[in-house]
């Protein structure tokens, strides 16, 4: 993860949320980020007659997802040009962040996190953090943003049809053995323009 020193890290101001690269004091902020969603629909992966079919269908009751807690393992072990975090914060509040890396092989950025603090949802943080993450593709020479996405997040794949991500790709077996068990990875992808 880049972490500048400096204040030259800002990269833009919307209303009063400032958009920045992360920095090592933000990472307990980043870590008690609130990523848990509620949902009352779920995008359905079905097999029929040899093809996958994913629909969105609603689900009684709501289902609520809180991801467990991560490894505790940093990822700073690779290049801090290639990988960059993106905050946003209102004051000393965070508001969301992304998290990216770069592949140069297949030029794919690949969207490692997104979050946003649910006071902050619907408010457009999750759509400029995209934004910033579009400007780093760019930077960086990437064809095509890539992410992956848990069938039971519809509000969140919503979002990403809504920024023009098209599904590429899914895990029927990805989550098999975690607390995710039952639900598929989707894989979503955007070409940089």
């Amino acid at each position: 993860m880049k972490r500048p020193a400096d204040e030259e890290a800002v990269l833009g101001v919307v209303g009063t949320v400032v958009y920045r690269l992360a920095r090592r004091e933000d990472d307990e902020a980043l870590a008690g980020l609130d990523g848990s969603f509620t949902t009352d629909s779920v995008f359905e992966v079905t097999l029929a007659g040899g093809e996958f079919r994913i629909r969105e269908t609603p689900v009684a009751p709501p289902i609520h997802k809180a991801f467990p807690d991560e490894d505790g393992s940093d990822d700073d072990d690779g290049d801090p040009e290639l990988s960059r975090t993106v905050v946003a914060f209102d004051g000393d509040e965070l508001c969301g962040f992304i998290e990216t890396s770069f592949d140069p092989w297949n030029a794919r950025l690949t969207i490692c996190d997104i979050e946003v603090a649910p006071a902050w949802r619907g408010k457009g943080v999750g759509r400029t953090l995209m934004h910033h993450a579009f400007d780093i593709a760019k930077e960086l020479g990437a064809r095509h943003v890539w992410l992956e996405v848990t069938n039971i997040n519809a509000p969140a794949i919503r979002a990403y049809l809504r920024l023009g991500f098209t599904f590429c790709g899914l895990d029927t077996t990805l989550y098999d053995g975690t607390a995710s068990a039952g639900e598929q990875a989707l894989f979503m992808s955007r070409r940089v323009r």
